[in-house]
């Protein structure tokens, strides 16, 4: 009572409207403002005001008469959709983006396929002395330069295969502490508080340590002055009201895994771009663009969310929400070594891309296996139909035109029960996986294609085949 409602005014209040209330009032004319206040407590509150001038018989002005309405609440419910509608558009154009990346991988993967196993045989063959030897390998690094960058753009798209177990993710992270230590140099502070009773998640290892890798590389980078990067851990519960605050999150439990950093942080502009692949903002030479983009793909194809928090000067957060699983692993047998890579099994091969399919039926005649080869699904069963003897295995591309890998495989167990299947692709398909998971009992091996893992995978399939067969004799 009796002071101005100037004091209830303070910096989030619009200048502008402010100063059109007052030339309005000073001309005597009515005037509408939605202004930000705040209360005698400091906290803020919108107000939808209406001043009205009162005139007297003889059109003096006498005094004004203001309405005022609070409509906070109508605000909060605007800046909440504005919040789910910006995370929807962000995640439309993720999904775009993802295809195109994934289409290009996938592409890629073929030439690559092509590029490092023909080098490889090449260097086989040639003496030791040889100088070609060195320019080969120089190819063929480059070439495995680029295949790191085609799995970073599957992961980012989420069609790579993951090979997901139960695993506590502090565990992981206390079994890299020493080389995140190296990895951010002395004058850095790594700071870890991690839950020791944290729930498991059900992820791939190797995926996960680069998740961890590449968020405490982008903190360190961040802070070319030094700092602290805290990596944290907790179990957390997403009830109805969280789950519906955050954009394709559905309400349960999560394991957060939280990386912070003191460094320079980013404005709004910057984070609505940070996780497209190739965006950068270190200078040329000194980054990719495709670290966030990984850890964006690999955590979304896991099935958990990520979100960053961040202000100009103020440091980063990043914090990722993997959900949990009340699954124990089994420990599995380690795979025999020094195990023969050839054999003399007759393999069918199908592969609609003739460089990928010629490079891949020299590397098994190679091996001595003999070899029908196939560029459609078509002459694939034409050829099992004519072909009399036995045919142990069927190599098909999962992805080809008019009819899949899966649905071949599926044509051809009709005509040979006994028939063996190991798909080949650039990039993983929902014909053979669901999510990114590889369905039960069946064989995969990405491309691009290396020939000794080609080998060592076809005779991983054929021998444990015979195995069930020998067993199923005893």
């Amino acid at each position: 009572m009796g002071k101005t409602p100037r004091i209830l005014q303070g910096s989030d209040t619009e200048p502008m409207a402010r100063a059109r209330m007052r030339a309005a009032l000073q001309r005597g004319e009515p005037v509408r403002e939605e202004l930000v206040n705040y209360t005698k407590a400091g906290v803020p509150y919108w107000l939808d005001i209406d001043i009205a001038p009162v005139r007297n018989d003889a059109g003096t002005l006498t005094h004004f008469v203001a309405v005022e309405r609070d409509t906070t609440e109508r605000h909060r419910a605007h800046e909440a959709l504005q919040r789910t509608e910006d995370q929807l558009r962000q995640a439309q154009k993720m999904e775009a983006i993802g295809s195109l990346a994934g289409g290009i991988a996938h592409d890629f993967n073929n030439l690559l396929s092509v590029i490092l196993s023909y080098t490889t045989m090449i260097m086989d063959d040639l003496p030791g002395a040889d100088p070609l030897r060195a320019d080969l390998d120089e190819i063929h690094q480059a070439g495995l330069r680029a295949t790191e960058m085609t799995r970073q753009l599957l992961a980012f798209s989420r069609k790579q295969l993951l090979q997901p177990t139960a695993l506590n993710v502090s565990t992981v992270i206390r079994g890299l502490e020493k080389m995140l230590g190296r990895m951010i140099g002395e004058d850095i502070d790594l700071n870890l508080l991690l839950s020791a009773d944290t729930g498991r998640s059900l992820v791939d290892r190797g995926q996960l340590e680069q998740v961890i890798m590449n968020l405490v590389v982008n903190a360190r980078d961040a802070m070319p002055e030094g700092g602290t990067i805290t990596v944290e851990t907790s179990d957390i519960a997403f009830d109805d009201a969280s789950a519906a605050a955050h954009s394709g999150v559905t309400p349960g439990e999560y394991v957060l895994l939280a990386v912070s950093d003191t460094g320079c942080g980013m404005d709004r502009a910057t984070q609505a771009r940070i996780f497209e692949p190739f965006f950068t903002t270190k200078e040329q030479g000194k980054g990719t663009g495709l670290g966030l983009s990984t850890v964006y793909g690999i955590v979304r194809q896991s099935g958990g969310h990520i979100w960053v928090y961040s202000e100009p000067g103020q440091g980063t957060t990043f914090k990722i929400y993997l959900p949990r699983t009340d699954r124990i692993e089994k420990v599995q047998p380690e795979a025999l070594a020094g195990a023969s890579l050839s054999g003399s099994e007759t393999i069918l091969l199908v592969e609609d891309e003739a460089p990928v399919r010629n490079v891949v039926r020299s590397i098994l005649r190679k091996a001595g296996y003999h070899v029908i080869d196939a560029q459609n699904a078509g002459e694939a069963v034409l050829a099992c139909e004519q072909f009399k003897a036995k045919i142990h295995l069927l190599l098909t591309d999962v992805v080809m035109p008019r009819m899949s890998g899966r649905e071949l495989a599926a044509r051809l167990a009709e005509l040979r029960p006994e028939l063996q299947v190991l798909f080949v692709s650039g990039y993983t398909e929902n014909t053979i996986v669901h999510h990114g998971v590889l369905d039960a009992g069946v064989e995969f091996l990405a491309k691009p294609i290396l020939p000794d893992a080609l080998l060592r995978k076809v005779r991983q399939v054929l021998d444990a085949s015979r195995r069930r067969s020998l067993a199923a004799g005893a």
